[in-house]
Protein backbone atom coordinates (compact mmCIF):
# COMPACT_ATOMS: atom_id res chain seq x y z
CA UNK A 1 0.00 0.00 0.00
CA UNK A 2 1.14 3.37 -0.67
CA UNK A 3 1.29 6.24 1.60
CA UNK A 4 -0.88 8.93 1.41
CA UNK A 5 1.58 11.17 0.99
CA UNK A 6 2.78 9.28 -2.05
CA UNK A 7 -0.51 9.68 -3.58
CA UNK A 8 -1.16 13.10 -2.80
CA UNK A 9 2.00 14.19 -4.50
CA UNK A 10 1.16 11.71 -7.47
CA UNK A 11 -1.88 13.33 -7.75
CA UNK A 12 0.10 16.52 -7.96
CA UNK A 13 2.39 15.93 -10.27
CA UNK A 14 0.02 14.15 -12.94
CA UNK A 15 -2.17 16.92 -12.14
CA UNK A 16 0.78 19.74 -13.62
CA UNK A 17 1.52 17.69 -16.00
CA UNK A 18 -1.91 17.58 -17.47
CA UNK A 19 -2.52 21.34 -16.67
CA UNK A 20 0.76 21.69 -18.82
CA UNK A 21 0.16 19.33 -21.48
CA UNK A 22 -3.61 21.33 -21.84
CA UNK A 23 -1.89 24.45 -21.77
CA UNK A 24 0.74 23.94 -24.31
CA UNK A 25 -2.75 22.60 -26.67
CA UNK A 26 -4.75 25.59 -26.13
CA UNK A 27 -1.84 28.00 -26.67
CA UNK A 28 -1.18 25.73 -29.99
CA UNK A 29 -4.37 25.95 -31.34
CA UNK A 30 -5.30 29.29 -30.47
CA UNK A 31 -3.69 31.17 -33.55
CA UNK A 32 -5.39 28.82 -35.97
CA UNK A 33 -8.71 29.27 -33.99
CA UNK A 34 -8.18 32.97 -33.98
CA UNK A 35 -7.56 32.82 -37.76
CA UNK A 36 -10.03 31.08 -38.65
CA UNK A 37 -12.79 32.78 -36.52
CA UNK A 38 -11.38 36.08 -38.77
CA UNK A 39 -11.73 34.33 -42.03
CA UNK A 40 -15.20 33.52 -41.16
CA UNK A 41 -15.96 37.34 -40.43
CA UNK A 42 -14.70 37.88 -43.55
CA UNK A 43 -16.73 35.92 -45.12
CA UNK A 44 -20.02 37.10 -43.69
CA UNK A 45 -18.86 40.90 -44.72
CA UNK A 46 -18.42 39.85 -48.12
CA UNK A 47 -21.95 37.74 -48.30
CA UNK A 48 -23.40 40.98 -48.24
CA UNK A 49 -21.95 41.79 -51.57
CA UNK A 50 -22.14 38.36 -53.35
CA UNK A 51 -23.73 39.45 -56.16
CA UNK A 52 -21.21 42.21 -57.06
CA UNK A 53 -18.57 39.22 -56.93
CA UNK A 54 -20.20 37.53 -59.95
CA UNK A 55 -19.37 34.02 -59.64
CA UNK A 56 -17.76 34.07 -56.72
CA UNK A 57 -20.14 33.27 -53.82
CA UNK A 58 -18.21 33.61 -50.36
CA UNK A 59 -19.97 30.48 -49.08
CA UNK A 60 -18.05 28.69 -51.25
CA UNK A 61 -14.46 30.73 -51.87
CA UNK A 62 -11.52 29.30 -50.28
CA UNK A 63 -9.87 30.76 -47.27
CA UNK A 64 -7.09 32.26 -49.27
CA UNK A 65 -9.74 33.50 -51.86
CA UNK A 66 -11.40 35.11 -49.47
CA UNK A 67 -8.46 37.04 -47.60
CA UNK A 68 -7.22 38.04 -51.30
CA UNK A 69 -10.63 39.83 -51.86
CA UNK A 70 -10.82 41.40 -48.97
CA UNK A 71 -7.07 42.63 -48.91
CA UNK A 72 -7.54 43.91 -52.11
CA UNK A 73 -11.15 45.33 -52.41
CA UNK A 74 -12.14 46.53 -48.73
CA UNK A 75 -10.84 49.17 -47.35
CA UNK A 76 -11.59 49.37 -43.23
CA UNK A 77 -12.62 52.44 -41.28
CA UNK A 78 -13.39 52.04 -37.57
CA UNK A 79 -15.75 55.08 -36.57
CA UNK A 80 -17.27 56.52 -33.17
CA UNK A 81 -20.72 57.42 -32.93
CA UNK A 82 -20.30 61.50 -33.95
CA UNK A 83 -18.81 59.81 -37.09
CA UNK A 84 -15.23 60.41 -37.02
CA UNK A 85 -12.55 57.91 -38.00
CA UNK A 86 -11.04 56.52 -35.18
CA UNK A 87 -6.88 55.64 -35.51
CA UNK A 88 -5.55 52.17 -35.32
CA UNK A 89 -4.25 53.01 -31.83
CA UNK A 90 -7.22 54.33 -30.49
CA UNK A 91 -8.86 51.07 -31.34
CA UNK A 92 -6.02 49.41 -30.12
CA UNK A 93 -6.69 51.03 -26.95
CA UNK A 94 -10.03 49.38 -26.83
CA UNK A 95 -9.10 46.29 -26.75
CA UNK A 96 -9.16 45.30 -29.77
CA UNK A 97 -5.64 43.62 -31.12
CA UNK A 98 -5.41 44.75 -34.70
CA UNK A 99 -6.93 47.62 -34.28
CA UNK A 100 -8.69 47.76 -37.83
CA UNK A 101 -12.75 47.74 -38.02
CA UNK A 102 -12.82 43.64 -38.59
CA UNK A 103 -11.94 43.58 -34.97
CA UNK A 104 -14.42 45.37 -33.17
CA UNK A 105 -16.60 43.50 -31.44
CA UNK A 106 -19.76 44.33 -31.92
CA UNK A 107 -21.39 42.04 -29.53
CA UNK A 108 -18.82 43.53 -26.93
CA UNK A 109 -19.84 47.43 -28.26
CA UNK A 110 -23.85 46.80 -27.66
CA UNK A 111 -23.14 46.16 -23.89
CA UNK A 112 -21.57 49.90 -24.12
CA UNK A 113 -23.75 53.29 -23.25
CA UNK A 114 -24.52 53.89 -27.18
CA UNK A 115 -22.00 57.50 -27.17
CA UNK A 116 -18.97 55.70 -26.52
CA UNK A 117 -19.18 52.63 -29.31
CA UNK A 118 -17.27 52.11 -31.86
CA UNK A 119 -18.66 50.89 -35.21
CA UNK A 120 -16.82 49.25 -38.46
CA UNK A 121 -17.75 50.45 -41.68
CA UNK A 122 -16.38 48.25 -44.80
CA UNK A 123 -15.84 49.99 -48.53
CA UNK A 124 -15.51 47.61 -51.35
CA UNK A 125 -14.44 49.02 -54.52
CA UNK A 126 -16.00 47.19 -57.48
CA UNK A 127 -13.50 48.76 -59.59
CA UNK A 128 -16.42 51.10 -60.94
CA UNK A 129 -18.21 52.14 -57.63
CA UNK A 130 -17.97 51.92 -54.19
CA UNK A 131 -20.49 49.64 -51.75
CA UNK A 132 -20.65 50.90 -48.17
CA UNK A 133 -20.76 47.93 -45.97
CA UNK A 134 -22.28 48.45 -42.35
CA UNK A 135 -22.58 46.26 -39.33
CA UNK A 136 -25.94 45.80 -37.47
CA UNK A 137 -26.82 44.10 -34.16
CA UNK A 138 -30.14 43.95 -32.16
CA UNK A 139 -32.46 40.95 -30.49
CA UNK A 140 -34.19 37.56 -31.75
CA UNK A 141 -36.43 35.81 -29.86
CA UNK A 142 -33.33 33.84 -28.03
CA UNK A 143 -30.18 35.55 -28.21
CA UNK A 144 -28.68 38.15 -30.27
CA UNK A 145 -29.56 38.85 -34.18
CA UNK A 146 -27.05 40.94 -36.22
CA UNK A 147 -26.74 41.65 -40.35
CA UNK A 148 -24.30 43.16 -42.81
CA UNK A 149 -25.70 45.39 -45.20
CA UNK A 150 -24.55 46.65 -48.28
CA UNK A 151 -26.11 50.32 -49.65
CA UNK A 152 -24.18 51.37 -53.00
CA UNK A 153 -22.91 54.83 -53.73
CA UNK A 154 -25.72 57.38 -53.13
CA UNK A 155 -26.11 55.78 -49.64
CA UNK A 156 -29.42 55.45 -49.85
CA UNK A 157 -29.99 51.99 -52.07
CA UNK A 158 -29.23 48.73 -50.59
CA UNK A 159 -27.67 46.37 -52.56
CA UNK A 160 -27.06 43.59 -50.59
CA UNK A 161 -27.61 41.98 -47.07
CA UNK A 162 -26.71 38.88 -44.75
CA UNK A 163 -28.05 38.23 -41.67
CA UNK A 164 -27.19 36.07 -38.68
CA UNK A 165 -27.66 35.07 -35.13
CA UNK A 166 -26.83 32.86 -32.14
CA UNK A 167 -30.08 30.88 -31.15
CA UNK A 168 -33.12 31.25 -33.12
CA UNK A 169 -35.69 28.90 -34.03
CA UNK A 170 -34.75 26.48 -36.95
CA UNK A 171 -37.25 26.74 -39.20
CA UNK A 172 -38.70 30.06 -38.19
CA UNK A 173 -36.40 32.83 -36.44
CA UNK A 174 -33.26 30.82 -38.09
CA UNK A 175 -34.76 31.70 -41.21
CA UNK A 176 -33.02 34.91 -41.15
CA UNK A 177 -30.00 33.52 -42.27
CA UNK A 178 -30.75 29.92 -44.11
CA UNK A 179 -33.48 31.19 -46.27
CA UNK A 180 -31.87 33.00 -49.12
CA UNK A 181 -35.18 34.77 -50.08
CA UNK A 182 -34.88 36.96 -46.81
CA UNK A 183 -31.81 39.16 -47.24
CA UNK A 184 -32.86 39.35 -50.50
CA UNK A 185 -36.00 41.36 -50.17
CA UNK A 186 -33.58 44.05 -49.12
CA UNK A 187 -32.27 44.84 -52.14
CA UNK A 188 -33.55 47.24 -53.82
CA UNK A 189 -34.92 49.04 -50.86
CA UNK A 190 -34.36 52.53 -49.37
CA UNK A 191 -33.08 54.18 -45.99
CA UNK A 192 -34.93 57.72 -47.27
CA UNK A 193 -37.92 58.27 -48.61
CA UNK A 194 -38.38 60.50 -51.37
CA UNK A 195 -38.29 63.94 -49.35
CA UNK A 196 -34.69 62.76 -47.80
CA UNK A 197 -36.27 61.48 -44.39
CA UNK A 198 -34.51 59.23 -43.01
CA UNK A 199 -37.13 55.65 -42.66
CA UNK A 200 -34.97 52.56 -43.06
CA UNK A 201 -36.97 49.36 -43.72
CA UNK A 202 -39.28 47.41 -41.52
CA UNK A 203 -41.14 44.15 -41.64
CA UNK A 204 -44.47 44.08 -42.21
CA UNK A 205 -47.79 41.19 -42.64
CA UNK A 206 -49.41 40.82 -45.23
CA UNK A 207 -47.00 40.92 -48.51
CA UNK A 208 -45.17 43.87 -50.23
CA UNK A 209 -44.27 45.23 -53.39
CA UNK A 210 -41.41 46.57 -55.08
CA UNK A 211 -42.82 49.69 -54.85
CA UNK A 212 -42.47 49.43 -51.03
CA UNK A 213 -38.95 50.71 -50.59
CA UNK A 214 -39.19 50.78 -46.84
CA UNK A 215 -41.06 47.48 -46.14
CA UNK A 216 -40.08 43.61 -46.43
CA UNK A 217 -42.44 40.39 -45.41
CA UNK A 218 -42.26 39.47 -42.13
CA UNK A 219 -41.03 35.65 -41.59
CA UNK A 220 -44.36 33.48 -40.66
CA UNK A 221 -44.26 32.36 -37.33
CA UNK A 222 -41.81 33.99 -35.91
CA UNK A 223 -42.64 38.01 -35.30
CA UNK A 224 -40.18 38.14 -32.37
CA UNK A 225 -37.00 37.71 -34.38
CA UNK A 226 -38.59 39.55 -37.22
CA UNK A 227 -39.26 42.98 -34.72
CA UNK A 228 -35.92 42.24 -33.72
CA UNK A 229 -34.87 42.58 -37.88
CA UNK A 230 -37.16 45.59 -38.34
CA UNK A 231 -35.20 47.53 -34.99
CA UNK A 232 -31.79 46.80 -35.28
CA UNK A 233 -32.27 48.17 -39.31
CA UNK A 234 -34.09 51.29 -37.75
CA UNK A 235 -31.33 51.85 -35.21
CA UNK A 236 -28.61 50.23 -36.43
CA UNK A 237 -28.16 51.88 -39.89
CA UNK A 238 -29.13 55.58 -38.31
CA UNK A 239 -26.26 54.73 -36.66
CA UNK A 240 -23.73 55.72 -39.65
CA UNK A 241 -25.88 58.45 -40.62
CA UNK A 242 -23.44 60.79 -39.18
CA UNK A 243 -20.35 59.74 -41.16
CA UNK A 244 -22.55 59.45 -44.44
CA UNK A 245 -23.85 62.86 -44.36
CA UNK A 246 -19.49 64.10 -43.60
CA UNK A 247 -18.65 62.22 -46.84
CA UNK A 248 -21.71 63.66 -48.86
CA UNK A 249 -20.79 67.19 -47.52
CA UNK A 250 -17.53 67.04 -49.16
Amino acid sequence: MHSTNYIVGFVAIMTTVVAIVLTALFLGLKERSDQNAAIFNKRAILSAVKDQLGDQDPKYMGDQEVLDVFSNQIQQISLDMSGAEVSTADIEALGYKGGQAEHIDMKKEKKKPEGERVLPLYVFDTGSDKIYIISVRGNGLWDEIWGNIALGSDLNTIVGAAFDHQGETPGLGAEIKDNPSFPNMFKGKKIYDENGKYHSVIGVKGGTTKEDFHKVDVISGATVTSDGVTEMMVRGVKYYEPYFNKIQSK
